[in-house]
């Protein structure tokens, strides 16, 4: 009962589009897309800039052969 039809979903369209007009639509499906399209591009920078922070930090903690001793 409580559940919205199809129909519900239609009337709601259609007065979204008689109040917004479908030229105002499309410019603001295109912004939310270019932004979309911008946050998954700082998103993926950022793992970039972790993966080669991690790949550093490893680099560092292993210690290099020219220090170790050997005990004979």
């Amino acid at each position: 009962m409580g559940a919205f039809s199809i129909w519900h979903l239609v009337i709601i369209l259609l007065i979204v589009v008689a109040l917004f007009g479908t030229a105002k639509l499309r410019h603001v499906g295109s912004d939310l897309g270019s932004a979309i399209k911008g946050f998954r591009s700082a998103v993926k920078e950022e793992e970039e800039k972790k993966e080669i922070i991690s790949h550093t930090i490893d680099a560092d903690v292993q210690p290099s052969k020219e220090h170790e001793t050997v005990n004979r």
